[in-house]
């Protein structure tokens, strides 16, 4: 059987993968990156909103051929219709940015990888690993052919519950409580208030997360949600029907695309690494627990990850402890704050819908300087005494 060695060998060409190929590459390791997939980046599973400031840190330039739309503005709306706006022209948005075209960006990603030095092989599967003394010997399969490839270090970038980091010993299964049923509609003949705005909808309309619409221009939107299976009896697609049906927005609106995945919001996963083995965004819980957005942290945890490997290389050195400073590095500018999401959503859950339709009005009555997650949980807890005392600590 042919046997192909590399240094590092990237398994998934999501945002998380293409960014630590690309950095591994960039640093001077020898890199192969895999996708199961015939076309990297299809089917998006994906809202596809990154903020600005997210891209402008990781030196990403905005190209017109993957950003749809630039936003102006997000409304959030309760329950009972009481909508808070938040526009541009009045105050910072710091975090609202571009909703994407993820088909094509994610392959502007993977291409990046490629431009900096990397080996893309695309439908090729990953059909498991053994331990050898200096690394590991992944069996492969593309086209029919058999083959394996011999990797210094093995990144598990395959999403979810990831297979490779089980494979390799650790630890990646999701609580049910922790993992999101996300689902969406691409919808055209929309009827926004305003198309430049991002919406939510928070509530019993989502339980366990909240719904959105994401427009992408013209009439055409993203109209989605996400819920927690274990706090309703219906199923992801059943609630998404019903708010296509009840929302204004919406309700003349059709749908040419329906997209569904797995979305883990239980924070960080505790450990990264083992020897010769890192695993990276959604198979490592890079995704915002409060949100379940998880484009700019899988990228910049791809960034850490590749340069923490190609210096794991240099080295010689492919020792969980080696390893370990991409697990700290991550630890630090990503799980930290990820805790403090987690239980803001812990508390968020117990809210009754008459709850948030009394943050929401408390809302209505505040003038904001700018937005961004953090300081929603500060105004939050600035209008509900019972967030002060559930929260009040964190922020």
């Amino acid at each position: 059987m042919k046997l192909i060695e590399t240094d590092v060998l990237v398994i998934g060409a999501g945002p998380a993968g293409s960014s630590t190929a690309k950095h591994a590459a960039l640093n001077g390791a020898e890199v192969i990156l895999i996708d199961k997939k015939s076309e990297i980046g299809s089917p998006k599973r994906c809202a596809e909103g990154v903020s600005k400031e997210g891209l402008k840190k990781l030196g990403i330039e905005p190209n017109s051929r993957w950003v749809t739309k630039e936003l102006s503005g997000v409304r959030l709306i309760s329950p009972n219709g009481t909508d808070v706006w938040m526009k541009e022209d009045q105050v910072k948005l710091p975090e609202a940015g571009y909703i994407l075209e993820r088909k094509v960006f994610d392959k502007f990603m993977a291409m990046d990888a490629a431009r900096a030095g990397a080996a893309i092989m695309i439908k090729t599967l990953a059909r498991g690993m053994r331990k050898d003394y200096d690394g590991y010997i992944v069996s492969c399969e593309s086209m029919g052919e058999d083959f394996e490839i011999k990797a210094k270090i093995v990144v598990g970038a395959d999403g979810p519950e990831s297979r490779v980091g089980r494979w390799g010993g650790l630890k990646t299964a999701v609580k049910p409580k922790n993992m999101e049923s996300g689902i969406q509609f691409e919808m055209v003949g929309l009827e926004m208030e305003d198309p430049d705005v991002i919406e939510f909808y928070f509530g019993s309309v989502a339980p366990g997360g909240y719904a959105w619409i994401f427009p992408k221009g013209d009439d055409i939107a993203n109209v989605g949600l996400g819920i927690v299976s274990t706090v309703t009896n219906k199923s992801a697609y059943e609630h998404l029907v019903e708010f296509v049906k009840n929302c204004p927005a919406t309700q003349n609106a059709q749908p040419v695309e329906l997209n569904v995945g797995g979305d883990p919001v239980g924070g960080m996963t505790k450990t990264l690494v083992k020897d010769n083995l890192m695993i990276v965004g959604d198979a490592a819980g890079h995704v915002n627990p409060l949100t379940g957005g998880g484009i700019i942290t899988a990228l910049e945890a791809g960034m850490y990850a590749g340069e923490v490997a190609a210096a794991a290389v240099k080295e010689d050195n492919y020792t969980e402890k080696r390893l370990k400073e991409y697990q700290e590095k991550c630890k630090k500018e990503i799980g930290d704050s990820f805790d403090k999401y987690l239980k803001t959503k812990d508390y968020l859950l117990s809210l009754s819908d008459s709850d948030l339709d009394s943050i929401a009005a408390a809302f209505q009555d505040t003038e904001f300087e700018n937005i961004s997650t953090k300081e929603l949980i500060k105004l939050l807890i600035k209008v509900s005494p019972k967030a002060l005392l559930k929260l009040g600590k964190l922020f």
